[in-house]
């Protein structure tokens, strides 16, 4: 813990040095188990909004117990949208986990989560195709060019040597501007798509994380044996996850709170029935992953706040040990 009458503050820039995809996922999937011990405890509810139409803003609010750890943790999280601009994934958002010893209820951090929020995002659902994916992948397909996935591209490129990446977005320059960073980093093609379609065609691996509205992947471009990682609203059509061999999840009751999941789910389109299992339970073998070559399956994951905390406080120990963040004083009587 920190120092007597102070907590700690790490921001943006810091957390970029402290914090990185194989810690994501190694964190992700140890939560997993954390669930499958039952040692997390989440708030009561589990999620709390406020929506400000006036000023097209909302707010998400959650927060839970690692009781193993252990900490608390609440997460804030307010962005922009009006429909023509959204600040969703990037940093002109509030995003913040506060962290506190649950032994004693002081304040040990507070953690700016604009960075290790797209990691564990895209974590939470990558680490799954350690089951799940295709043995030796040699082709990946992103549907969306923003904090999504690039973020998985990091965290399956840490598993991963491909030989080729695709991508795709709305607007040719972000793909063409993308397809050039990325191909200079990884040192293999990364080709930019006019369609989702061309995109998505015999990759081994699809990620869908853009922030549309509208369906953006048809489940029938999709080849035998895919992987499709979904880590946003309706990436594919809702018809689509009827047709997948497997659907994986973080958790039902979660995403059933979510108001598009719910739709599709009350449709009739997807019972928890038809869902294969819970990330929990394959990350812990209580369920198995893939068990043929030519299974689509479908990893979706709406977010679980026990991985944010946990990856804050990992970020928090890091600071810690490395002389990093800033020291804030918690509050005490004045000096008579």
């Amino acid at each position: 813990m920190n120092s007597k009458g102070s907590f700690l503050f790490v921001p943006y820039t810091e957390t970029l040095e402290l914090f990185g995809a194989k810690d994501a996922l190694e964190i992700c999937e140890e939560v997993y188990r954390m669930h499958a011990r039952g040692s997390v405890v989440f708030s009561d509810p589990p999620s709390f909004r406020m929506d400000t139409a006036e000023f097209n803003n909302f707010w998400h609010v959650k927060g839970c117990l690692l009781s193993e750890i252990p900490v608390s943790g609440v997460r804030m999280y307010s962005y922009f949208d009006d429909g023509d601009r959204t600040t969703v994934g990037t940093l002109e958002s509030t995003r913040f986990v506060v962290l506190n010893d649950p032994v004693t209820s002081l304040p040990i951090a507070i953690i700016d989560e604009h960075w290790s929020y797209g990691l564990r995002s895209s974590a939470a659902a990558v680490v799954g195709c350690k089951w799940l994916a295709p043995k030796a992948p040699r082709s990946v397909a992103l549907i969306g060019v923003g904090t999504m996935c690039s973020t998985a591209l990091q965290c399956l490129t840490t598993m991963y040597d491909f030989e080729e990446v695709r991508c795709t977005s709305r607007r040719p320059e972000t793909r063409r501007e993308f397809a050039e960073k990325w191909q200079d980093e990884l040192g293999v093609p990364v080709v930019a798509c006019q369609t989702v379609e061309e995109a998505v065609a015999d990759a081994d691996i699809v990620v869908g994380g853009t922030t549309s509205k509208e369906v953006t992947c048809q489940a029938e471009w999709l080849k035998p044996g895919v992987t499709f990682i979904s880590l946003a609203a309706r990436e594919i059509n809702d018809e689509g996850w009827a047709q997948m061999d497997k659907v994986v999840l973080d958790d039902w009751t979660l995403n059933y709170k979510v108001p598009w999941f719910q739709q599709i789910a009350d449709k009739g389109l997807l019972s928890r029935d038809m869902v294969h299992g819970e990330m929990w339970q394959i990350v812990t073998g209580e369920k198995e992953g893939r068990t043929a070559s030519d299974e689509k399956i479908m990893i979706h994951t709406t977010g679980l706040v026990s991985q944010d905390v946990a990856i804050a406080h990992r970020i928090y120990e890091r600071a810690q040990q490395e002389g990093e963040g800033i020291s804030l004083p918690r509050a005490a009587e004045p000096a008579s």
